[in-house]
């Protein structure tokens, strides 16, 4: 993986967003549909006929600013208590449903707004509606209730509280909004939960979950007439009552500060922060701009990567409210690397723009990419419902348009003045996420045993009527795959699928490669170190040149061994110039790759010592035979010893036409595309035999355990995984792949996640996964939980495992994993996106582009016996490996 990929991973997670909502593309006049009922409840149905799905978003108004003093999490709290059942409908009837309607749903909790969403297959809209309808209704927020959900929610919270960006963010809005609603997160806190009685979190739902603060979204491809007079049914004689007022913000001035955070990071982060306007100001969409421009890969501030001067450089807004927003830039430096001369050189250069202006080019560029990326928008059921929840319910917009009008009229004046404003002569908190050191895994005593504190869940969920006779079919989706397939003259596997959804066209590619397989001997990294040059532009167009011309047609693109294009359909060919022009001709320049060769050794040297890598190195030797391919390592040592002939060698021989598949999604046709592609890719020629890229079957593994020590973690992140003798084409996958539906994947519909979360309160998640390719397979169980639960969850885990290879499923079980499973089918077809990186990668497996189908045939057709049978064949709990991330297991 690239260098820059590995860090945008890390930096970028759920905790530390850079990037701001972007402006939506309204939908054509007759697509939205508005309504009000009689009890205040808003309504918005917006048609896209993408796929056969629908988002149902219910939003309500109130978040962590309603919170009573001294209970930050209160509305986190209710919000998991909708899932611990509803007026006529029980935990596990609610569970039960959102499985068999395919499993995507979920909720948040953000400072002004909590949100409550299900993705379903259009059929199943009504039951969807119905559920929501059901939870305003009331919630069971019975003592009884809470006291079984206490433990999953302070799970999360440590889990939160194991993550040092959230860590930053959180002591960020501390210090940023003091004083304020906004200074504390709605995430909650271990102690204000242990004071949390049920009926606090009744008083707090009867005050706040009322249809006059609500706004229901509804999105797909759906008959708008015919949805909302259900809604009118379900919903409109729900009583309404009033509202207490919400709390004032009233904001202080913000106090300089620095500090300095601990981190499992591989990598020194430095901050520096800045107050901008909230969504309710007249500048908000200037500063959106000014953010677009200051992250911008022709600016200066990203600027210091290729100078050799940090390993990342972003600047983003993150923590958005009506009142006032949160802007930082950021750099990321080797571990070990003192802080202090990047961030004074990150403030110098965001002053800079704040007293000498911003470029008009960079205005344009951010401007243009901002309504390309309202399109882009449209290609997404699920995206276009946050997209209008959020505008809606959270900025108190009329639509997300309003947005994207305020985006069009923003001149270069404004942003130099909103820059000036926000950011020069400032008070601003600094901050740095220093990475401490780990020692090396040792070697645990694993599993001692623990106490078997559920029971297996052998009772039926008796199904309320209104969703009985719904999900009491199993249906095969139909199969609708309308893509042209074909090869050009020169290897290149073209897939092209046609969607009119909007003006944008999405192409992925790959090109076969295993680094573990094709680096010569001693140049572990090579690989990597390829894939960091890519940025650097092309024969013809360097760097900025090569930014520049992206930016003129409102493109994102990379190259690599994976590669992407997204681009609006009137400059299709244009961009995919550029791509193949990155992709054959990369610049591979010479200072370029003495900066990168640099910057990878110091990465490396800090990845090589982080609990992260630990765990991951640890469980591969675990789980691997000696000298595996796979357990090759890249080390300082290796990369340093690599030079500019060896990565262009390795790109020769590696990067072939014949190697490579591309999928073309869009509004475009087969014909037409494949006219643009073999116009730009056509002169790429392969030489000499193709090298191998499959790696061999390995055997199974025998049980260990390992603890990676991580002194950040309050949590301990465990790991259960085992070698199959089993790949992705034995006939034992499909059964296999059924059960594990019945083990996860449901929520608490599931017997891992009833027996760990709803029951015994170990987890806030617990994921059970079958991984195979061509040649291996794995499977795994992954949960986090307080040191001493470490050994009772996996109990609970191995008997469940074990009742899988000797007893039969229930019928029930069977029904709702098939459901799971076949309702899923339809629900990948929710975004462009999935859609085009399914075809992609059954392509390059070799299974057939229709396999979805396929499979849900086989899947209807199995029985409990098949699942028995293939659990007792394949699994073997007495081989597990276990490997611990955090303080020593008890």
């Amino acid at each position: 993986m690239k260098l820059k990929s590995l860090l945008l991973l890390a930096v970028l997670s759920p905790s530390l967003v850079l990037s701001q909502t972007h402006a939506g593309s309204s939908p054509e006049q007759g697509q939205v549909t508005r309504a009000t009922l009689k009890n205040g409840m808003r309504v918005v149905v917006i048609r896209n006929a993408l796929a056969p799905v629908v988002t149902v978003e219910m939003n309500f108004m109130v978040g962590g600013n309603e919170t009573p003093e001294g209970f930050p999490g209160m509305a986190h709290a209710q919000e998991h208590m909708a899932f611990r059942g509803c007026t006529g409908m029980t935990a596990d009837q609610t569970a039960a449903i959102y499985a068999q309607l395919g499993g995507r749903n979920n909720a948040d909790t953000q400072q002004n707004i909590t949100q409550y969403y299900a993705t379903v297959p259009n059929a199943d809209l009504d039951v969807a509606l119905q559920a929501q309808a059901t939870c305003l209704r009331g919630i069971d927020d019975s003592q009884k209730e809470w006291d079984q959900e206490r433990g999953a929610i302070e799970q999360e919270v440590a889990r939160d509280l194991s993550n040092p960006t959230y860590k930053f963010i959180d002591r960020l809005n501390e210090n940023m909004f003091a004083g304020t609603p906004y200074s504390h997160d709605p995430l909650g806190t271990k102690e204000s939960f242990d004071k949390t009685t049920g009926a606090m979190l009744k008083e707090f739902h009867d005050k706040w979950y009322t249809p006059g603060n609500a706004i229901l979204v509804v999105v797909g491809d759906v008959n708008a007439a015919a949805t909302l007079a259900k809604i009118k049914e379900l919903f409109e004689d729900i009583p309404n009552h009033s509202l207490p007022p919400h709390p004032s913000v009233d904001l202080q001035p913000v106090k300089e500060e620095n500090f300095t955070l601990d981190s499992n990071l591989p990598y020194v982060l430095g901050f520096v922060a800045y107050r901008m306007p909230g969504t309710d100001s007249p500048d908000y969409a200037a500063a959106q701009i000014l953010s677009d421009v200051l992250a911008s890969e022709r600016g200066d501030l990203y600027g210091m990567v290729p100078a050799g001067k940090a390993l990342a450089a972003q600047f983003g807004m993150v923590e958005t409210y009506p009142k006032a927003s949160v802007g930082f830039g950021l750099v990321a430096l080797p571990a070990g690397a003192d802080s202090a001369a990047a961030i004074a050189e990150m403030k110098s250069i965001l002053a800079g723009y704040a007293a000498k202006g911003v470029p008009l080019d960079l205005v344009d560029a951010a401007k243009r990419a901002e309504v390309a990326q309202a399109e882009f928008q449209r290609n997404s059921i699920p995206e276009l419902a946050n997209l209008w929840s959020n505008a809606l319910a959270a900025e108190g917009r009329n639509s997300p348009e309003e947005d994207l009008a305020a985006l069009r009229k923003v001149t270069l004046a404004d942003v130099n003045r909103v820059a000036k404003k926000y950011m020069a002569n400032v008070n601003t908190i600094t901050a740095v996420l220093k990475p401490v050191p780990t020692g090396q895994p040792v070697a645990s005593k694993g599993f001692g045993g623990g106490e078997q504190v559920t029971t297996a869940p052998t009772k039926p969920v008796q199904l309320p009527a209104w969703a009985a006779s719904a999900l009491a079919q199993l249906k095969v989706p139909q199969n609708d795959v309308k893509a042209s397939d074909t090869t050009l003259s020169n290897g290149i596997r073209l897939i092209v699928r046609t969607d009119n959804t909007s003006p944008t066209i999405t192409v992925l590619g790959s090109v076969k490669h295993n680094a573990d397989l094709e680096t010569p001997a001693g140049q572990e990294g090579v690989a990597d170190l390829l894939e960091g040059l890519y940025s650097y532009g092309t024969k013809t167009l360097d760097r900025i040149a090569f930014q520049k011309a992206l930016d003129d047609i409102a493109a994102n693109e990379s190259a690599g061994f994976r590669f992407s294009l997204s681009v609006l359909k009137e400059h299709f060919s244009r961009g995919v110039q550029l791509l193949a022009d990155n992709e054959l001709h990369p610049a591979l320049p010479e200072k370029a790759f003495d900066v990168t060769k640099q910057q990878s050794t110091q990465f490396l040297a800090g990845n090589l010592q982080s609990p992260g890598y630990r765990t991951s190195r640890a469980l591969d030797v675990a789980l691997l035979p000696e000298h595996d391919p796979v357990l090759r390592e890249a080390t300082p040592a290796t990369m340093s010893k690599i030079t500019l002939d060896d990565v262009k060698h390795y790109y020769a021989a590696t990067m072939r036409p014949d190697l490579t598949t591309i999928v073309v999604i869009g509004d475009v046709t087969p014909e037409q595309a494949k006219v643009v592609i073999e116009k730009w890719f056509g002169e790429w020629k392969a030489s000499g035999p193709q090298p191998e890229t499959t790696l061999a079957a390995v055997p199974q593994n025998k049980a260990s355990a390992a603890h990676v020590d991580d002194a950040e973690q309050v949590q301990d992140s465990v790991v259960l995984a085992e070698q199959l003798n089993l790949n992705r084409f034995d006939p034992d996958y499909y059964p296999l792949q059924l059960g594990t539906h019945v083990l996860g994947g449901g929520f608490y519909a599931t017997r891992l996640y009833h027996d760990l979360r709803q029951v015994a309160g170990y987890v806030y998640s617990v994921d059970v996964n079958l991984g195979a390719s061509k040649t291996r397979a794995t499977y795994s169980v992954n949960y986090g939980c307080d040191p001493q639960n470490v050994s009772k969850a996996r109990a609970l885990i191995e008997r469940d495992l074990n009742q899988m290879r000797t007893e039969n499923v229930s019928a029930e079980e069977l029904h709702q994993a098939k459901a799971l499973l076949l309702r899923q089918i339809p629900l990948s077809e929710s975004s462009e996106e999935t859609v085009a990186a399914g075809m992609l990668s059954r392509a390059q497996i070799g299974l057939p582009l229709d396999e979805p189908i396929r499979s849900a045939k086989r899947y209807s057709e199995l029985t409990a016996d098949d699942v028995k049978a293939a659990f007792a064949r394949k699994i073997r709990t007495e081989d597990l490996v276990q490997v611990v991330r955090g303080p020593a297991p008890q």
